[in-house]
């Protein structure tokens, strides 16, 4: 069983179809990133998968079950728009959406603190939400998402706003999620996050998927048109060879990308007659460069 399944999925507003045909399949227990530009459809719909909106067209399961039944008690949910009660305190708000899904006061006595520790916000309990940063807002954003444990966690652009540190925080409890047996969907533009983190990736561009797979299957797709390289001598000519479509420095390396079509031998032909090379090695494509072939750079970051 999945824990989501969205079959011919389509959603309009006027005349904009911000969904158009969507068909995705999320196992249970995996770290899914539902990707693309801004603008794709992505927050349109989560929105769906959590009855909020309705769909036009399609159907939308949540473990074998219609979006709209119970089933959705079983997910927690963190919209890209952050609302916490600005005037109560940090412990209240999650007492308050823990009591929300369920929750008995002797579990929420156990829960509340051990996650004000978990996102370093145990110093801060007594705190209004008013009174906290915007990064401290979204790590208490994500622990009133998953103060009841839920099966399912959807989230939309959860690392939007946060610092380093705090992004790796995000990242080891998304991860522990994981091995705990949970299913995790999340959202983003920033191609690095999915990279270091998803199972399974779709990217979705106007509404519609544009490929779907594993990292390792998408990259299998796309031929890579990025050598990475050391020269002896000065490599000034390399941007004049008509194959040769960027000469990007990295440190002591140059990243050059071929133009399409272009043999990556051809280069290395060229190379070997006019210096002594160093370093020849044919990178493997990045989610960033290949969705950047898929949907023209569209808003895509790789920060």
């Amino acid at each position: 069983m999945h824990a989501i399944e969205l079959e011919n999925v389509c959603k309009s507003f006027g005349p904009v179809r911000a969904v158009d045909g969507l068909t995705v399949h999320v196992p249970q227990g995996c770290v899914y990133g539902f990707l693309g530009p801004n603008g794709a459809g992505k927050t349109t719909t989560l929105r769906m998968i959590m009855d909020i909106i309705r769909p036009d067209h399609g159907a939308i399961r949540l473990f074998g079950e219609p979006a709209s039944s119970p089933v959705r008690n079983r997910v927690g949910y963190m919209p890209e728009e952050r609302g916490l009660y600005r005037k109560m305190t940090v412990a209240a708000v999650l007492r308050y959406f823990g009591s929300l899904k369920g929750m008995t006061a002797e579990q929420l006595g156990r829960q509340v603190p051990a996650w004000l520790e978990r996102i370093d916000l145990a110093a801060h309990a007594r705190k209004k939400v008013e009174e906290l940063s915007r990064g401290m807002h979204q790590k208490l954003q994500f622990a009133a998402t998953v103060i009841n444990d839920p099966e399912l966690v959807i989230l939309d652009e959860p690392f939007s706003g946060l610092d380093p540190v705090n992004q790796d925080m995000l990242r080891e409890l998304i991860d522990t999620m994981r091995r705990e047996g949970r299913t995790i969907l999340f959202s983003t533009h920033v191609m690095h996050e999915a990279e270091r983190l998803c199972d399974f990736i779709v990217l979705i561009n106007q509404g519609a998927v544009v490929v779907n797979g594993t990292l390792d299957e998408i990259r299998a797709g796309h031929e890579s048109r990025t050598v990475s390289l050391e020269l002896e001598e000065d490599g000034g000519f390399l941007r004049t060879l008509p194959f040769v479509a960027s000469v990007k420095p990295d440190g002591r390396r140059m990243d050059v990308t071929l133009r399409e079509g272009a043999d990556p031998q051809d280069l290395l032909k060229t190379l070997v007659e006019r210096a002594r090379v160093r370093v020849f090695e044919i990178k493997q494509p990045s989610l960033h460069e290949i969705f950047v072939r898929l949907v023209g750079g569209a808003h895509v970051e790789d920060r």
